[in-house]
C-alpha cells in the first residue's frame, strides 16, 4: 500500500479550503482518508495553514510520500527542514 500526503477539497464553489490528508495513493482525491493532518486556505498566506506538525512528522517517518503542492507547503512551514534533520539525527 502506497501512502500520500494531500489536499482534499472542501468549500464552496469558487471558494475552496482544503483538507492535508493521508491517504492510500489508489483512493480518490476526495475519498477515504487515513487521518486529517490539518487544514490550508490559499486565500490565506501559508504562515496561517493549520498543520498537526508531530502527525506529519509521524506520516513521513512511516514513509508516506507528499504530493508537490504539500512538499512546498511543509517547505515553507518548515516541516520538510524538521525531517530531514530527525532523519539525519537517526543515522
Amino acid at each position: 500500500m502506497s501512502v500520500k500526503i494531500r489536499l482534499t477539497r472542501i468549500g464552496r464553489h469558487k471558494d475552496a479550503i482544503y483538507r492535508v490528508v493521508v491517504s492510500d495513493s489508489r483512493s480518490a482525491r476526495d475519498g477515504r482518508i487515513i487521518e486529517q493532518i490539518g487544514y490550508f486556505d490559499p486565500a490565506k498566506p501559508v504562515e496561517a495553514a493549520d498543520i498537526n506538525v508531530e502527525l506529519a512528522l509521524k506520516w513521513l517517518n512511516k514513509g508516506a510520500q507528499p504530493s508537490e503542492s504539500i512538499r512546498t507547503l511543509f517547505t515553507k512551514k518548515g516541516i520538510m527542514e524538521q525531517y530531514a534533520k530527525s532523519k539525519k539525527e537517526a543515522k
